[in-house]
């Protein structure tokens, strides 16, 4: 018989994560970095008390050579999930953060991160508080009853945005839950949020633990290697390419696959573009680097994506914003996805190859051997990111007044911040201008939440990517852009970010309301109808703007503060930020009817089909002549046997 420990169940779901680790390409790193937590009477006698004796065992010295959790005291039960979700996508998937709540409103506020985590494909476990059990003080405080189960509760609203879940009613039925989780979690296909729900109950009661469960467990992260006849097929495609475009992805980054992308890139000529999450997978001014493409694209990458033959997706999800809708690329195009999920990989009806995106991307150099795009197709392409780069220098400089532009604001930052420095965004007109614009010359330089695109990521995200960056021993300083209106909804981060010491540069940008939803509405018929921030009068929202002052705000949660309203003021503001050891706010107005260079490409958002308002009507029309480039992609891939001319240019 095994020997056995006896602690709470809560004891030893902290004891347990604290000993995972991940191992990939023979390096092997602890996969658990802590535990964000609120409490609640509902993990605050369970989770609480474990993170604490945990603490309080370190800090005498007892066992010195067991792990331990570590403990951090958010603010905001969705901000802490989005810190680890930052910490997750810095860290390449290969660390993250356990994250806890109280029953009831606690936990629930973190549905929305968890929604966040799965949809980005980024691992972060919840560990919410749950009612009783036992059932025996029915109905206890914040209990959802269900007259049709009374097995149901708030924290059913995670089975949907969780990659995994369950609740745990027994001690027993904790080892096989925890191992399942961490299944998931290191899976570079399955990986997303998981919640292991914790009856609050069940989290004080007490087992005896086979002490097996508790020792160092190493979880292999694989690189899936091409399927041969796949691999011939994807071959067969790009070999009778003219003008072949390469899309790479997020996946790209989190297999480390930057360099095997940029050898791929020169040996064959062939021009790459980037989505959100793969910004940053080639320097902005590679001579194969044309740009973001999408809704919010480059004109240079866009104009490729219209006449490219066969494009090569490495790592993307495809998503509206990247494919405009399914209309930036032409009618006559294939698609070779390169996924480590079958199901990204099989999106587009394109010809599937299921692997790592390194080693996928090497299968494929090596099997292209003597093959290249034609030459003219290569020039056209960096001529187009000259042009582009051309463009983007006259947004950084646009010299408008009173109130500098957004554009010139990113050119700003990009040209005061390090190479490795990041950037952090997520929602607002901000993402756009950035995939656009903004010069990535470190393949983790760029971090933006585009999946979700939620928010109030912005400063916890950063946060995350910070102590990310600190964990890994890296000098980088962490920019946050964010817009007045996703600072109102989530600026409680602010305040852990000085209490843990950890210093932010956070750029707050305001424009007095919504800015791209305030865009969006005009085109759309909608006249920036509820876009902007002010007073009611007897019309509505149209009265004078408030009067917020978001600098005192920033102040009074603790940060070091800089207002500024011209483009030399910003500079120098930022200058001292940097060289600041402390959490640093600078805030600059902006004059948010100044775009960023336009797309070419459009975004399809459905339009009101009658309408008294002619603005709505002319909207319409537009909206009813986009549609027709709209493509399905049903084109049938090759079979094994399949013969595919071209050749070799």
């Amino acid at each position: 018989m095994s020997d056995q420990i006896r602690l709470t169940v809560a004891q030893a779901v902290v004891r347990f994560l604290a000993a995972q680790q991940v191992q990939r390409d023979g390096e092997r790193q602890r996969f658990i970095a802590g535990c964000w937590g609120i409490f609640g009477h509902g993990n605050l006698a369970g989770i609480g008390q474990a993170l604490l004796e945990e603490e309080r065992s370190a800090n005498a010295g007892e066992d010195p050579e067991r792990p331990r959790l570590c403990y951090r005291q958010g603010r905001n039960e969705q901000a802490m999930v989005h810190a680890a979700v930052g910490y997750a996508r810095h860290r390449d998937r290969l660390a993250t953060y356990a994250v806890t709540a109280s029953v009831g409103p606690g936990s629930t506020n973190m549905v929305t991160g968890a929604a966040l985590a799965t949809i980005n494909r980024l691992p972060v476990l919840l560990l919410p508080g749950d009612v009783f059990s036992t059932r025996v003080a029915n109905p206890v405080l914040q209990e959802l009853e269900d007259p049709g189960s009374l097995d149901l509760t708030v924290n059913d609203t995670f089975r949907p945005v969780s990659r995994y879940f369950d609740r745990i009613h027994r001690p027993e039925q904790l080892p096989a839950a925890l191992l399942a989780a961490m299944r998931v979690l290191s899976d570079p296909v399955e990986t997303g949020a998981v919640t292991l729900a914790l009856p609050q109950d069940v989290q004080a009661e007490a087992y005896d633990w086979p002490v097996e469960l508790f020792e160092t467990r190493v979880w292999q992260v694989p690189r899936p290697v091409p399927e041969p006849a796949a691999l011939g097929r994807a071959i067969a495609v790009l070999r009778s390419a003219e003008r072949p475009l390469v899309v790479v992805g997020g996946g790209v980054i989190y297999a480390g696959a930057t360099d095997v992308l940029r050898d791929f890139a020169e040996a064959t000529g062939v021009p790459v573009a980037e989505t959100q999450a793969g910004k940053g997978a080639l320097p902005y001014d590679h001579l194969q680097a044309v740009g973001a493409i999408g809704a919010t694209g480059s004109t240079a990458a866009d104009a490729l994506a219209a006449d490219a033959d066969v494009v090569l997706g490495v790592g993307t999800r495809w998503s509206d914003f990247t494919t405009a809708s399914r209309s930036v690329f032409g009618a006559d195009v294939c698609f070779v996805n390169l996924n480590v999920a079958s199901f990204d990989a099989h999106k587009q009806s394109a010809t599937a190859l299921v692997a790592d995106a390194r080693e996928g991307l090497a299968a494929l150099q090596a099997g292209l051997a003597g093959w290249t795009a034609a030459p003219a197709w290569t020039e056209r392409s960096r001529s187009l990111a000259r042009d582009w780069d051309d463009t983007v220098q006259r947004a950084y400089t646009v010299g408008h007044t009173p109130l500098p532009a957004q554009s010139e604001v990113i050119g700003v930052v990009n040209d005061v911040t390090a190479p490795t420095d990041v950037v952090v965004c997520a929602a607002g007109s901000m993402p756009g201008d950035l995939h656009k614009l903004w010069r990535t010359r470190d393949r983790k330089g760029y971090h933006v939440e585009y999946g979700y695109s939620c928010m109030g990521y912005e400063v916890a995200g950063g946060l995350g990517v910070k102590l990310a960056a600190i964990d890994q021993g890296e000098d980088r300083e962490v920019v946050v852009l964010v817009g007045d209106g996703s600072y109102l909804m989530m600026a409680t981060e602010l305040v852990t970010a000085v209490a843990e010491g950890v210093k932010l540069v956070v750029v707050l940008v305001q424009n007095h309301g919504f800015a791209s939803i305030g865009a969006l509405s005009e085109s759309l018929g909608a006249q920036r109808f509820g876009t902007s921030y002010r007073y009611r009068t007897e019309t509505g929202l149209d009265g004078d703007r408030l009067p917020v002052d978001l600098a005192a705000n920033a102040a009074s949660l603790g940060a070091e503060v800089y207002s500024v309203r011209t483009v030399d003021e910003l500079r120098s503001a930022l200058v001292k930020a940097r060289e600041s050891s402390r959490t640093t706010v600078v805030h600059v107005e902006t004059d948010p009817m100044v775009p960023a260079p336009q797309s070419p490409a459009w975004w399809d958002v459905p339009v009101a089909e009658v309408s008294s308002l002619e603005s709505t009507r002319a909207a319409r029309s537009r909206y009813e002549e986009h549609k027709k480039s709209q493509r399905r992609y049903l084109r049938p891939p090759p079979t094994d046997d399949a013969t595919i001319e071209g050749g070799d240019h």
